[in-house]
């Protein structure tokens, strides 16, 4: 049984469909990517994944159990988290209570603390800005609050929308260094990615979507290989 599975996924903005029967899987512990150019619905995936918006039909189990009506938050507490596009952090908050607030369903203040030790040792620069107003940091340090502030809840999957947006080569380098990390400590993730070059280097396994479909799925040391993913999506003619 799949960790987290998703079946005949539809969704619709009005008239218009975005997604048009969407099916994948993600097993646990494994890292999978899901890539497409903008506008492709990987958003709106991880949204009606997620409860921010409701599907048409089709359904979403994780662990066995069908999530696709439930609210955002019962979703959280089953175990996923959505890092989203765009960080979204409280910038007006410290780093450090950005994540303590990523860590609200937990209960105990020793797991809040226990989780806040784990996140420093993976980002140790972020323990260098806990008393920095996330609005002050750069970049590449905000998508790293973001990230951390997804796993401060002790997810069992992590959704992560587009982590290299806006960022620069270097820095997107290291975020992936991070996001390898955390899938090493144990969570699953399923990365929406449009660098294409970087998500099929990490992930074992990749889905591209086009226009709401998955017209290719495949493990990615195949996709890499693929003329199709080559030419649209790897640069290579």
């Amino acid at each position: 049984m799949a960790l987290l599975e998703v079946n005949n996924f539809v969704v619709h903005y009005g008239e218009i469909q975005a997604l048009k029967g969407i099916s994948l899987k993600v097993d646990e512990g494994e890292l999978i990517t899901l890539i497409g150019a903008n506008g492709a619905g990987k958003t709106t995936l991880l949204n009606a994944m997620t409860g921010v918006i409701k599907p048409t039909s089709g359904e979403v189990t994780f662990k066995g159990k069908v999530i696709t009506q439930l609210r955002s938050d019962t979703i959280v507490r089953l175990g996923i988290s959505h890092v989203p596009e765009g960080r979204k952090i409280f910038s007006e908050l410290t780093a450090e209570e950005n994540l303590i607030a990523g860590a609200y369903i937990l209960n105990s203040k020793s797991r809040v603390k226990e989780n806040l030790e784990q996140v420093y040792d993976l980002f140790p620069q972020l323990a260098e800005r806990r008393k920095q107003e996330g609005g002050t940091l750069s970049g590449g340090e905000q998508q790293m609050l973001a990230i951390a502030r997804g796993i401060m809840s002790d997810p069992e999957i992590l959704f992560l929308d587009e982590p290299s947006l806006g960022l620069a080569p270097l820095i997107i380098e290291k975020i992936f260094d991070f996001i390898i990390q955390i899938n090493k400590i144990g969570k699953s993730i399923l990365l929406v990615e449009q660098n294409a070059n970087i998500a099929l280097q990490v992930a074992s396994y990749g889905y591209v979507l086009e226009t709401g479909n998955v017209t290719i799925e495949d493990k990615t040391t195949n996709l890499r290989d693929n003329e199709i993913v080559k030419k649209a999506y790897l640069g290579i003619a």
